[in-house]
């Protein structure tokens, strides 16, 4: 009995001894992948695990019905580059800095993504970053100047810029296809930032996507007409109407030559300089000779029609070609996502793979009379989110809790086991990940647009939102606020702030508000402190009378 008990003790030491010497990278290979799958501007009420009034998008559905879908997600600053911070740090605009396009983002902030390189993962970056040329943590990137371009785009690398021949979207998805096949490091998990340029302005789909959807006619928003009869000053002079302000070269894809044969159309919209022919050279002869007989028969419809048509013909016009150039470019979006996914199914990667899509904001498609986000309101402040993590998160979850593009850099460093840093202002959901019906402590969130005066010439506000409520607050040239009952009034169509069967509510949530701006560090002082920066960059209160002209 003796002897046994000494050879069960001599095989439990020799188990404890190998498990001491597995190697890092075989402990590592436990550790979860990261996919981050992000669009530009990509509008949840365009993904059919949303709503199926406009397109299919089975291929991005599939991460919801694997996983979870966030029924709640928002952003906190409506715009791209801070967007994109936000993400980078986990942080606000007014912390990070980067609180409007004009200004260069903070290269001393740290990004999860150098958290990751520091921990063993791989990191990489393929597509549309929007700001800098060398981003920080990724050990390789391929990433588009700025905006970038749909066709024949030009790339940015360590080694120096090339230009690659094709369509933006299926290119950005064979890089990153051919950098997890052959060029990886294997034997560490990775970390991958997949990020589309669609479907962002102006929207060119690939030429047979653009003939497809060419032939399609889509539902009217319920709002297409709106005219903001309850709320104030920002909503009327915002430059974004689909029928005022959506050019018609640039957006619309109408000759300059077209409107110059017609002499002159109605309304007038001030053209971009080469806004039709800036995307359209880039194409090559052969290129151009499969987008041009679509272009004519646009053209010609729009040359034999638009004198005749009344104002709404014409917003209804302009509101299908939107929607056919934009949601064409999403489903080239949606097949490419379905390459990406087959491909971690077929190497073995899928089930150690958490899979995000999102988009850095949400968009306006007609709702309000609209283009473009910026806003609060929901169409632009709410985006989609869909997550899978085989083993980790049940299948056909819904989450309703208010989770915040704050949140995906700490959530990521959790899931991955690498310490969150205690600067970060966002909160891991993984609680939520793991049930989605878990407690979940954040009652409401905290939002804060900054440019302006620019394009679209959106006022300067911030707000509080929580499921049931949302207070805003415009300010700069203005001082008006406005409260929304997000249950009763979905649309957000009453402003209710002066109803006196409100005014509990109104002090309520002013208190709620002044509390997470506290919370948050943000001040009187700070919004006085980016004004001035931006008026002073801009030539002040000139620019600001030339643009309102």
């Amino acid at each position: 009995m003796f002897r046994m008990n000494k050879l069960w003790l001599l095989f439990l030491s020799l188990g404890q001894v190998l498990l001491a010497c597995q190697t890092p990278e075989k402990i590592e290979e436990k550790r979860p992948n990261i996919l981050f799958i992000m669009s530009d501007d990509h509008a949840y009420q365009a993904i059919s695990a949303y709503s199926d009034h406009l397109i299919q998008t089975p291929q991005i559905d599939r991460i919801a019905k694997e996983g979870m879908l966030f029924t709640n997600a928002c952003v906190s600053n409506s715009i791209c580059a801070p967007s994109r911070a936000t993400i980078l740090t986990g942080k606000h605009t007014h912390i990070h800095g980067k609180n409007d396009n004009l200004f260069p983002f903070d290269t001393t902030q740290m990004t999860f993504p150098q958290l990751f390189q520091k921990a063993g993962y791989e990191t990489s970056m393929f597509g549309k970053l929007h700001f800098g040329n060398n981003p920080k943590g990724v050990d390789e990137f391929m990433i588009l100047p700025d905006q970038g371009n749909y066709i024949n785009p030009t790339f940015i690398t360590q080694q120096g810029d090339t230009i690659i021949n094709g369509y933006v979207t299926d290119i950005i998805t064979d890089l990153s296809i051919d950098y997890l096949k052959s060029q990886r490091d294997q034997d560490k998990p990775f970390m991958m930032m997949y990020l589309h340029k669609a479907p962002h302005r102006p929207w060119w789909p690939s030429p047979e996507k653009f003939e497809e959807f060419r032939k399609k006619k889509f539902p009217l928003p319920e709002t297409l007409f709106d005219d903001y009869a309850t709320r104030g000053t920002a909503a009327h002079t915002a430059e974004m109407n689909l029928l005022t302000h959506m050019q018609y070269e640039h957006d619309s894809k109408i000759r300059p030559e077209t409107i110059a044969e017609m002499g002159g159309v109605e309304p007038f919209i001030e053209p971009m300089p080469d806004g039709f022919y800036g995307p359209y050279n880039r194409a090559n002869e052969a290129q151009k000779a499969l987008y041009d007989p679509i272009l004519k028969e646009i053209n010609d419809e729009f040359k034999a029609n638009w004198p005749k048509m009344t104002d709404r013909e014409k917003m209804e016009w302009k509101y299908q070609r939107y929607m056919q150039d934009y949601l064409a470019c999403i489903s080239s979006v949606d097949d490419n996502v379905g390459r990406m996914l087959d491909y971690l199914e077929e190497s073995g990667l899928a089930d150690n793979t958490i899979v995000v899509y999102t988009s850095d904001q949400g968009f306006y498609l007609g709702e309000h009379g609209w283009f473009d986000k910026r806003f609060i309101y929901n169409e632009s402040f709410k985006t989609p989110l869909l997550m899978r993590w085989p083993e980790k998160i049940q299948a056909g979850q819904v989450c309703e809790e208010m989770v915040q593009n704050l949140d995906f850099a700490p959530t990521f460093l959790e899931a991955c086991g690498i310490d969150v840093p205690e600067d970060m202002q966002g909160e891991s959901i993984m609680p939520l990940l793991l049930d989605a019906t878990a407690q979940w402590g954040r009652e409401a969130v905290y939002y804060h647009y900054y440019e302006y005066p620019a394009v679209h010439m959106v006022k300067r506000h911030y707000g509080i939102v929580s499921k049931e409520w949302k207070l805003v607050h415009f300010y700069d040239d203005v001082d008006e606020w406005e409260l929304y009952d997000r249950l009763k009034d979905p649309q957000e169509l009453n402003n209710v702030y002066d109803d006196p069967a409100y005014a509990d509510k109104v002090q309520e949530m002013t208190q709620k508000l002044e509390d997470l701006r506290v919370y948050y560090g943000d001040s009187q002082e700070l919004d006085q402190h980016y004004m001035d920066r931006y008026y002073d960059a801009l030539g002040n209160a000139g620019y600001q009378h030339d643009h309102q002209k």
